[in-house]
């Protein structure tokens, strides 16, 4: 299986750029897929260098373990969420961590993992085996008011159309796989010259809930900005607006020298001074090089940040 797995690594110079890994320290990739940035990280960090690395996907850890090998002593893999990396990575003990978000090439491009419309397979999309819920399941058994949320909160704008389309051929034979649904979404909402497939969106918005990615990114970010130590750098790159909110809002809040109570955003005047818990290193997103787009157009959505943890 490791030798199929293709991921190509996004940003990896820009990644090593911000963590400047350094001889002797610890480092965490909690989204380690291909291993890319994990072998960068342990080259740049010299013979005493030392890296956690997990991923929830198998066939990840699969590749990620034969591309490892060589650095046998310097690693500890675990088939883990990042969310949960507290469980075998010390806190306060990393030099830098990176969490790479998103789909990866491998899991894109393998048909039966169903992520991708470009491909006939099921409607999965899980990122984990272990998880209950696949797409099919929101699709054939989700309201048509939450799927119409659903697709709203993820900026599809004619997500009640494409909700009623979904229920009205869900009730004469169940939505099994990625071209089916795609072809359901784009008689509901023709393409029209448009550049961007319209189920992109609803796959996307699919994917997000399948795996609880938000609610794994809020866990995340904060389980990874505990586990460095002072002086330390969380890298984080994000590939679409929501996640990219997130991680703003995240470092927002740690680099203020302030804290409001809980629901009192609007009212500046509650301010509680506070020392900042962290530093930009760069106010605006670090974005991918003319030529990695050239060499990798799925790159294009990439945006890195990254913050110094005081």
């Amino acid at each position: 299986m490791s030798s199929s797995f293709t991921h190509h690594t996004v940003l990896l110079e820009e990644v090593v750029s911000v963590l400047q890994p350094k001889d002797g320290a610890s480092y965490f990739d909690g989204t380690c897929g291909g291993a890319g940035h994990s072998v960068a990280i342990l080259k740049a960090s010299g013979p005493a260098g030392f890296l956690y690395a997990c991923d929830a996907d198998p066939d990840a850890i699969e590749a990620a373990r034969e591309r490892l090998a060589p650095y046998a002593g310097r690693h500890e893999l675990r088939m883990i969420n990042f969310a949960d990396a507290g469980a075998f990575v010390p806190a306060g003990t990393c030099a830098g961590a990176i969490l790479d978000l998103g789909v990866s090439s491998h899991q894109l491009d393998t048909a039966m993992r169903g992520f991708s419309f470009q491909h006939e397979g099921p409607l999965d999309m899980r990122m984990s085996p272990s998880n209950p819920i696949t797409a099919a399941t929101i699709i054939n058994t989700w309201p048509v008011e939450d799927l119409t949320q659903l697709f709203w909160d993820n900026g599809e704008n004619q997500g009640r159309r494409i909700a009623r389309a979904i229920d009205r051929e869900r009730q004469v034979r169940p939505f099994e796989t990625t071209r089916q649904l795609a072809a359901c979404v784009g008689r509901a909402n023709p393409r029209a010259g448009r550049a961007k497939d319209p189920a992109t969106l609803v796959f996307q918005a699919l994917r997000i809930v399948v795996n609880d990615e938000r609610g794994a990114l809020d866990r995340g970010l904060q389980t990874a900005w505990d586990l460095l130590a002072p002086g330390g750098v969380l890298a984080v790159i994000t590939f679409h607006s929501g996640e990219d909110r997130q991680v703003k809002e995240f470092f927002r809040i740690e680099a203020r020298d302030y804290d409001l109570p809980p629901g009192e955003e609007d009212f500046p005047h509650l301010r509680i001074p506070r020392a900042a818990r962290g530093r930009f290193v760069t106010r605006k997103a670090i974005l991918p090089s003319e030529d990695e787009l050239r060499r990798n157009p799925r790159s294009r959505s990439a945006q890195l940040r990254a913050l110094v943890k005081l």
